[in-house]
């Protein structure tokens, strides 16, 4: 019993409105569902991804504008990974990137594969990694309707990079969701020990983990611009109930069964402190909504539908019509 990849990633924006923005726009991503955050309901949760939204290609965000910046640090989601087809995609990207002033490195080689190091406007480390060599299909299909050519769209989530500084008790975390160790490449950073390259399922981008050992580091405060945590795929509910037994069996605390009505989850820190979710591949977000409309009104699952009125009048409305 493995996790199948890595399922979604959630991050923090102080504003909903830019990062819409820039996700739909600029990164030509699709908005599959804009609702809340169900444990804090004054807040948005956006569901970026390919045309349906496929597990796999979900970047979230929680909109929290009070907070602060994240402060750097070990205990940490320290890169995401968007897939692309091709590296004829990454030339497309450069001048892309260029057009619309988003900072970025050239295109080098890391772990294998053409990659562009860049950052959105609230500083998130992100990484396009192409698909060129990678083994494995490609997890969705880019939107039709967005702004980026199809052949050179976002077809899903890359590696995860998680940054800590004594990587044993993450990567025995990992081998508990049936990861297992593909090979170590060098450092990013001068002095540090390598990184290593964890891998779990069919393997390939959408299901590796890069854990970076780091020294020379405080912890990581959260904040805007920062990742809260990474979500991994299970098949079913009834494959995460066993999940929960096994879990459970580790001692490692734990939120028990969560119902988040677009799938199913649970929720643990492994030792070195970053949040860990497993979720379900299904039911999925055309559950409450058309595929055509998908993220244009606001969506709520239905144990919060009888609370929409006042939700509605303690968010700030977000126009995401097309």
């Amino acid at each position: 019993m493995n996790v199948k990849g890595i399922h979604h990633l959630t991050a923090m924006t102080g504003s909903a409105a830019h990062n819409f923005k820039f996700y739909t726009e600029v990164l030509g991503m699709r908005l599959v569902k804009k609702t809340v955050n169900q444990d804090d309901t004054t807040a948005y949760h956006l569901f970026y991804g390919d045309e349906q939204g496929n597990p796999g290609t979900e970047l979230t965000f929680f909109d929290f504008p009070n907070a602060g910046p994240k402060r750097a640090g070990v205990s940490s989601i320290s890169n995401s990974s968007l897939r692309v087809a091709s590296d004829a995609a990454l030339n497309y990207w450069i001048e892309r990137f260029t057009e619309f002033n988003v900072k970025h490195a050239p295109i080098s080689e890391f772990a294998g594969r053409n990659v562009i190091f860049f950052e959105d406007a609230e500083g998130q480390q992100l990484t396009l990694v192409s698909d060129e060599t990678n083994s494995v299909a490609a997890t969705g299909t880019p939107w039709d309707k967005s702004p980026v050519p199809v052949e050179y769209g976002i077809t899903g989530l890359g590696p995860v990079r998680l940054t800590v500084r004594t990587p044993e008790p993450t990567i025995a975390a990992l081998q508990i969701l049936g990861f297992t160790e593909k090979n170590r490449v060098p450092a990013l950073v001068e002095g540090q020990d390598d990184i290593i390259v964890m891998e779990v399922g069919d393997g390939g981008s959408g299901a590796e983990v890069f854990v970076e050992p780091r020294n020379d580091l405080p912890a990581e405060v959260q904040g805007i611009g920062g990742v809260h945590h990474v979500a991994f795929r299970v098949k079913d509910e009834e494959e995460l109930h066993a999940w929960i037994d096994k879990i459970n069996s580790t001692r490692l605390p734990n939120s028990g069964f969560v119902e988040r009505f677009y799938f199913r989850s649970l929720y643990f820190r492994e030792p070195n402190g970053i949040l860990f979710e497993l979720a379900t591949d299904g039911p999925g977000f055309a559950t409450d909504e058309p595929l055509e409309t998908l993220g244009e009104s606001l969506a709520l699952p239905p144990f919060l539908e009888g609370k929409r009125a006042a939700i509605e009048a303690n968010i700030k409305p977000l126009n995401t019509s097309r």
